[in-house]
């Protein structure tokens, strides 16, 4: 690595950073103090400004490090999660936006909240929330600690450490100084950025290959070391039986774990109107698929140019491959061209990071105030002032958590380094589908559905989720996990959703059949009623 990439590489980080503190900025002084304010920017977003927001907010550093890596050493079986990612869209369309924002005004336990006791069900599902958000926080870190070690070179270890820390400084004074107002901008600027920086490389991998994507194919599969087998399913979750069911465990996470992500959730209350909420996700579907589908080109583009062996040498996990592509596209390791595409290529990963830790880190100080927090010391609100004071002592409460969750999440992301990007947020999926999807479809579709069988489900999906993790390859048994030298690993998958998603699912009708007393029916009418017409809405 040159002295000039580094320099350069750094001067467009510094560039970002200070354009999204002044953004930041901007927002902090036009925040009028409200909790709508700080919790959704005051329900003042159009369709196609939340689309892009909740684009920005989706492809994170999975997606753009963490994919392409999975492609460039693995070829089909990298596939599944563009594809798991993707389609998981659907769901969140059909089933979740117009409902959820009719229901909720701040978190999805308001959805939840709306029919049953308030209390139990707030607490169950905050703590899900924000044990969802700190494992999506974890990989976004990760990502950019590997990202910086890459282009600093040989003070790569501890540029991860002060890089991992310093992304999460940025994160809490991003929520705590800005709310949601400033987020969703970070978030529209970056997923201009990303989209702009894919396409520009897509264009150049298909040119290097004069269009013919076969060609492309087949020299990803030469390179790749492992033949005609790198574009056949197998390469990674073939062989024995536990591969197999791995795979099948994590597409399911997959696709059902986008409905149930507290920071996707809270982007539909950010709209004025259910049907404006339907139409962000219509644009962020949009840009989401067309973002997937170059990931793939970006995949075996990388496998292709540089080779999965010296993708595996830069980073044993693959994160790297779409910096360092950039850099051969440009001209190679020295060349002025080599040094400007690996800088802003570089950049526009860490925009990403920035951008998603600040919408997953609000997500989840929110659920600590509004949910958590408010459940424990709800009291009578006499007036209106008592009600404006005791929302504004949430968002204090909020910014405080910022800070809380920070701390945490820098010192787990320290210690799972070196695990893959996309791989850990497959992890943060399948506890969101465990934990959050099944309380979320009950309440908004059975009508037997009781208190207890929220809380059930919660729990029934959200604790073993947690469990099997802990359990996992991922924490110990192997090099590659947390904890390798050490091994507890009793639970053979990688990915626990194909287990503690069915539960989440049972439990929750488990609960509700054997509640002593029967849903209240009427509630679940007005919940209906409110759900599909958005009469009464936030």
């Amino acid at each position: 690595m040159s002295v000039d990439q580094h320099t350069l590489a750094l001067v467009l980080f510094s560039a970002f950073v200070a354009v999204t503190l002044g953004i930041t900025t901007w927002a902090a002084r036009r925040r009028r103090g409200s909790a709508e304010d700080f919790y959704v920017g005051g329900r003042l977003f159009s369709p196609l400004e939340n689309g892009f927001a909740i684009a920005g907010d989706h492809m994170s550093a999975a997606s753009f490090l963490g994919i392409a890596g999975l492609i460039a050493l693995f070829g089909y079986d990298g596939l599944l999660y563009s594809v798991g990612f993707l389609v998981a869209w659907l769901i969140v369309l059909f089933l979740v936006a117009e409902l959820v924002r009719n229901c909720g005004r701040f978190t999805l336990a308001d959805v939840v909240g709306a029919r049953m006791r308030q209390r139990r069900v707030r607490l169950a599902v905050g703590a899900a929330s924000v044990t969802v958000s700190v494992l999506y926080l974890v990989a976004q870190l990760v990502g950019a600690g590997s990202l910086v070690a890459l282009f600093l070179g040989g003070a790569g270890a501890q540029a991860r450490t002060w890089t991992v820390i310093g992304v999460g400084a940025l994160m809490v004074v991003y929520v705590a100084f800005g709310g949601m107002r400033a987020t969703t901008w970070i978030q529209i600027v970056k997923a201009v950025l990303l989209m702009g920086g894919a396409i520009a490389l897509t264009v150049l991998v298909v040119a290097r290959f004069h269009g013919d994507i076969n060609t492309l194919l087949n020299t990803a599969a030469e390179h790749s070391g492992h033949g005609s087998d790198f574009l056949a399913p197998g390469l990674k979750y073939g062989g024995d039986w536990t591969s197999r069911l791995d795979f099948i465990s994590l597409g399911i996470a997959l696709v059902l774990g986008t409905a149930g992500l507290p920071h996707i959730l809270s982007r539909f209350y950010t709209v004025p109107t259910a049907r404006a909420a339907r139409r962000s996700a219509v644009w962020a579907i949009g840009l989401i698929g067309g973002f997937y589908l170059m990931t793939i080109v970006l995949g075996f583009g990388a496998a292709a140019v540089i080779g999965s062996d010296t993708v595996r040498v830069s980073n044993a996990a693959g994160n790297t491959a779409v910096p360092l592509l950039a850099r051969d596209l440009g001209g190679g390791a020295g060349s002025t061209g080599g040094t400007v595409l690996f800088a802003v290529v570089a950049a526009v990963a860490f925009a990403t990071i920035l951008a998603v830790v600040a919408g997953v880190t609000l997500a989840s100080s929110t659920s600590v105030a509004h949910d958590l927090y408010a459940s424990l010391r709800r009291r009578p609100r006499a007036t209106t002032k008592d009600g404006q004071r005791s929302a504004l002592r949430e968002v204090t409460v909020a910014r405080v958590a910022a800070v809380g969750i920070g701390v945490a999440t820098t010192g787990l992301a320290l210690l799972a380094q070196d695990l893959n990007v996309a791989s850990l947020v497959g992890l943060a999926f399948a506890v969101a589908a465990s934990a959050n999807l099944p309380v979320l479809l009950y309440t908004l579709f059975w009508r037997r559905f009781t208190t207890r069988g929220a809380v059930w489900s919660v729990y029934g999906g959200l604790i073993p989720a947690i469990v099997l993790v802990v359990l996992s390859p991922v924490v110990s048994g192997g090099p590659e996990s947390l904890l390798p030298g050490l091994d507890f690993a009793y639970f053979p998958l990688e990915n626990p959703g194909g287990v503690s998603i069915p539960l989440g699912f049972l439990m929750g009708w488990l609960g509700s059949v054997l509640s002593p007393k029967a849903a209240d029916e009427t509630r679940h009418a007005e919940t209906e009623v409110r759900a599909l017409t958005g009469a009464g809405a936030a």
